[in-house]
């Protein structure tokens, strides 16, 4: 985005709505309606089989095909995903991150076949691809959990990526480093700043010496480096944190990496605006944040976004409906061409307050950046399990000032009572619903994709990517190979896992400083605890799981703190795993209560495997809770199906939670209440 004189008019940032589920054909169906409306540009959302490498037919993808996003497993996937949509004249966003390199493979090859069905230049075409994958690994790590391979391979996978793309595709950000996560796992400005800035930093210099970019080169590499942030409903200092991001991303890429190029240094990143911060309670009061957290990212603009898109105001709910990303859509075009605020130079230029504030958040940063880089860098503090406490505890405190009424939400933990809402009236459908058929729809599809393509074309591309993986050459053309070839989802990344291997991330939960507030509170149920245990001859054990692929872990992580913090003895195995163990775990270290958390719409189809699971290994008698984003009906079916409670995010109050959990113990094992 150039920026005008003081003459010109600034030019709109790029207008994104995420958006895929079902299938390819249904999301490209979505997509051409939402260009139609006047969105600039496309962001697509993937399923979580897609995001952790699994075919639909996998065991873990069971309940999670089509449901957050669009599953992807062949190039025949991505043709359907674009049909009729030009992508030399598209700009397309992609959250995507441990298989960034293969879904960018297959963007590849499907741009590359409209070239030649249209008699183009390849080349020419692939010169004209614009938009972004967001390939950012160690965030998820820290937050969002959609991570396949260890650290290290996977900063390969990012490096040989970024490498190919600044030969062969220009235009393309090959990365888009995202401090969104983070701030939804808890972290404060300074925190999303400065590990968003160290993520920088291992990646920019894992490409300086790597040998496979010229020195000379290194400014083409800075340049198409994007940001992908969150933007908070603390107005000033979400602002005052984006100025405080522009200045420093300009001063590390001037002096660590010595880019002259001021153009070349501008910090180019996309927004959403905070989709955990939007509350179950009252939603219609998310309009609201939503406008003010984007008004954070584009009021200032010497640190403006150049792309955004909004949450839909029923996210908290489940999936929005067309007519609700529509809405968001249009909260973006009131403002950029009803207003007149791209008719100014910055207009908080000056202001004692918010120089204040940005100097505040950059010394904070600096000073963090400092001591992740003692750590040895980004990489070293993931593994070491620095970040990840870090958030935790910063998300407890959090927690804890919204339980002490300290921290204000509005519908939620102050000012509750409401009249009913017309956008959630009976008959309204409230939320998009994805189809059970769809799931048994993309397996029978891949078993017939796989039946038709060439085997032993398969077999070869495969072997290939193997005997790569092992040298220190660039991954992507063989990458390249597969997609062309046919190869799955699933299998690109199984052939990697054999070479690479998988890793558990650190929880963060053991490192997790104790809240220091609602103490009386949190004693009270201590004591309920230590006389339930006495009771029952032995320490009362929680079992807090993750069933399925959901990698949202924050609310899992919360929850097993507090219960510690009680005196429970926790037992938290991390994300992604199968029912099967689950119920292995919870018979081997004789748990009293089982909560599984689950926050991808899956809840029907894993929660129930777990029951069942209990029932066969004969611990049918242990209590299932579950926490999620579930609707009233689902819950009721829950329930039903045996399920002791069900809480949801309106459910806030987490001693209170392990007050009722200590309740329901008592009552599965016939002790009088109290």
């Amino acid at each position: 985005m150039p920026y005008p004189s003081d003459r010109e008019l600034d030019r709109p940032w790029v207008m994104r709505t995420y958006a895929g589920h079902s299938s390819a054909a249904a999301s490209n169906e979505l997509y051409r309606r939402n260009l139609a409306k006047g969105q600039t540009g496309l962001s697509v959302a993937f399923d979580l089989p897609t995001q952790t490498g699994y075919d639909p037919d996998h065991k873990l993808a069971k309940g999670e095909v089509g449901k957050v996003g669009v599953p992807v497993s062949h190039i025949g996937d991505m043709r359907q995903l674009f049909a009729g949509i030009p992508l030399a004249e598209a700009n397309t966003s992609m959250t995507i991150n441990a298989p960034a390199m293969w879904l960018l493979a297959l963007y590849v090859s499907v741009a590359e076949e409209q070239a030649e069905q249209e008699g183009r230049d390849v080349d020419e075409v692939l010169a004209k691809l614009t938009g972004t994958t967001q390939n950012d690994i160690i965030k998820e790590y820290l937050s969002r959990g959609t991570y396949i391979f260890p650290p290290g391979p996977s900063l390969r996978l990012i490096t040989d990526m970024i490498a190919w793309t600044v030969h062969h595709v220009p235009k393309w950000n090959p990365i888009n480093i995202c401090s969104y996560h983070l701030q939804e796992a808890g972290a404060t400005p300074t925190h999303e700043v400065a590990y968003a800035l160290c993520t920088a930093i291992s990646v920019l210099d894992a490409v300086r010496d790597s040998g496979q970019v010229d020195a000379d080169d290194m400014a083409k590499v800075v340049a198409r480096i994007s940001f992908f942030v969150n933007a908070g409903v603390r107005f000033v200092e979400e602002m005052s944190k984006m100025r405080a991001f522009t200045e420093l991303w300009d001063e590390i890429t001037a002096e660590r990496y010595g880019v002259t190029d001021a153009k070349a240094r501008r910090l180019r990143y996309g927004v959403q605006v905070n989709s955990l911060g939007l509350t179950e309670a009252q939603p219609e009061n998310n309009v609201q944040r939503i406008v003010l957290e984007m008004l954070a990212v584009t009021l200032s603009r010497g640190s403006r976004a150049r792309a955004i898109q909004l949450p839909a105001w029923n996210e908290a709910l489940g999936l929005p409906r067309p007519w609700d990303q529509q809405w968001a859509l249009r909260m973006q075009q009131v403002l950029a061409f009803e207003t007149d605020l791209l008719e100014y130079e910055d207009i908080f230029d000056g202001s004692r307050v918010i120089e204040a504030k940005v100097e505040e958040i950059k010394t904070g940063a600096r000073e963090e950046i400092a001591r992740v880089q003692e750590l040895g860098g980004a990489v070293a503090a993931v593994e070491s399990g620095y970040m990840k406490s870090q958030l935790v505890s910063s998300l407890a405190e959090y927690r804890r000032g919204m339980e002490a009424g300290e921290r204000v939400l509005v519908g939620v933990n102050k000012f509750d009572t409401t009249e009913p809402s017309p956008l959630q009236a009976e008959g309204a459908k409230a939320i998009e619903t994805v189809d059970p058929a769809v799931e048994k729809e993309a397996v029978a599809a891949i078993e017939k994709w796989r039946e038709q393509r060439d085997g032993e074309q398969v077999e070869a591309a495969l072997q290939g990517l193997r005997m790569v993986a092992k040298t220190s050459q660039n991954l992507f053309d063989a990458t390249l190979e597969c997609a062309r070839a046919g190869v799955t989802t699933g299998e690109w990344s199984g052939a990697l896992r054999e070479v690479f291997g998988e890793y558990r991330a650190p929880t963060g939960v053991s490192g997790a400083s104790m809240s220091s507030g609602g103490v009386a509170e949190i004693e009270r149920v201590r004591e309920r605890v230590k006389a339930t245990s006495e009771e029952l001859g032995e320490r009362l054990r929680i079992l807090v799981g993750k069933p399925g692929l959901d990698g949202h872990s924050n609310g899992a992580e919360q929850v097993a703190v507090r219960a510690r913090d009680t005196g429970f003895e926790v037992v938290y195995q991390g994300i992604r795993l199968t029912p099967e163990q689950i119920v292995a775990a919870a018979v081997q270290e004789g748990v009293h209560v089982v909560g599984l958390s689950v926050l991808s719409g899956s809840h029907l189809e894993v929660v129930p495997e777990v029951v069942d699971g209990l029932h066969a290994a004969g611990a049918g008698d242990i209590p299932v809770i579950v926490g999620g984003i579930i609707p009233p009906d689902d819950a009721k079916l829950l329930t039903e199906r045996g399920i002791a409670a069900v809480f949801t995010p309106k459910d806030y109050e987490l001693t209170e939670i392990m007050d009722g959990i200590v309740t329901i113990v008592r009552e599965a094992n016939g002790l009088p209440g109290r």
